[in-house]
This record gives structure tokens, sequence and C-alpha cells, in this order.
């Protein structure tokens, strides 16, 4: 037979099935090394016999390269006849939180919220009293500086005529009612 010794002179031999230690060859490997309806590894094609030992376990024979299509009837080419539309999408249901969960949230916001408003109170607060200290202060210095004051009235106003510019320039108004009747209270305490 001269299909049979053609693998045998091509330096190749012929796939032998080797039993399992069950004695029960099974699975893909058994059928691959078996010759199909007892014939020998003849009955196979010798590009076959090579595909099946070059190939190795567990891989996915080879597709076949898709055949490009043709131009669409519509003439829209730019179309992509994969898109799917936005109503066959799967969209996922959204998160959602539980009700104590969100009041929890809402309470802590509230709670840096007030945290918040009371610093901006406190530092308001500051910033008035430190505003008030400064009038009185400012007014207490006025105060002792009137005080403190050597006043003499003029009564006379052809007084203020005959006076220099310089002079002038040092006399200033003053009401002077209130420090008549202190006075005048004075002067009644020491009459009698």
């Amino acid at each position: 037979m001269q299909g049979e010794d053609a693998p045998a002179a091509a330096g190749m031999e012929p796939p032998r099935a080797e039993p399992s230690s069950e004695g029960v060859d099974t699975g893909r490997d058994a059928a691959l090394l078996q010759p199909a309806g007892g014939e020998g590894a003849a009955g196979l094609g010798e590009t076959e016999a090579r595909r099946l030992q070059a190939a190795p376990l567990g891989s996915k024979p080879r597709e076949a390269p898709a055949v490009p299509k043709g131009r669409p009837k519509s003439g829209r080419v730019w179309k992509d006849p994969n898109k799917k539309r936005f109503s066959h999408m799967i969209q996922d249901k959204p998160l959602r939180t539980t009700w104590e969960c969100k009041m929890r949230q809402r309470q802590a916001r509230k709670l840096v919220k007030d945290f918040a408003q009371h610093l901006k109170d406190e530092k308001q607060r500051e910033r008035e009293e430190k505003k008030q200290r400064r009038e009185e202060n400012l007014k207490r210095r006025l105060e002792n500086e009137r005080k403190a004051e050597i006043v003499q009235v003029i009564r006379n106003p052809l007084k203020l005529k005959r006076a220099k510019k310089k002079q002038l320039r040092r006399i200033e108004k003053r009401d002077t009612l209130a420090l008549l009747q202190k006075h005048q209270a004075q002067r009644k305490a020491a009459k009698e």
C-alpha cells in the first residue's frame, strides 16, 4: 500500500494510541489519536495529520476573516449598523441609600452648618465688642482731656478782637452751661 508508506517515507511516524492507566481512552486526545473507522493514519490526509499534531491542546481553531459589508441601500455610509439604540442599553438601577442613612447624613450636614454659623457669629460678636471698646476708650479719653483742661471763660468779646493770631488758634469753643451750673452749686454750698 502506497498510502500507508507515504508518511513513513516522509520521515513521519503515524500517531499511535497509548492506552491510559484505566485502559479506556477518553476525551479529545483519545479521539485524535485513534484512527477513525478502523483505518490507519493513512485514513487522514497528510496535511490534516500535521495540523492535528501541531495544534496545541485546548486552543480554538481560527475563524475565517469577516466578509466586509457592502454599501448600504440608503446611501448613509456613516451610519454604524452595529450601533444599538439607547433604549436597548442595559441600565443599572441607581444606588439607593436607606432612610436611616439619609437622616444621619442630613444630621451631620446640619451639625456642620450650625458649627460654621456659630464660628461666624462668634467672630462677628468679637468684632462688635472690639469696636465698642474702642469707641468707649475714645470717649473716655476725650472726657479725661476735657476734665484736665485749664479753662478761662472769656466774657468780654472785645478781648478776642485784640488777640493775636497765635492766641486765636488756641481758643476753642465749649459748652460752658454745665460748668457754670456746677460752679454755682459750689458757691451756694460755700455760702451756707
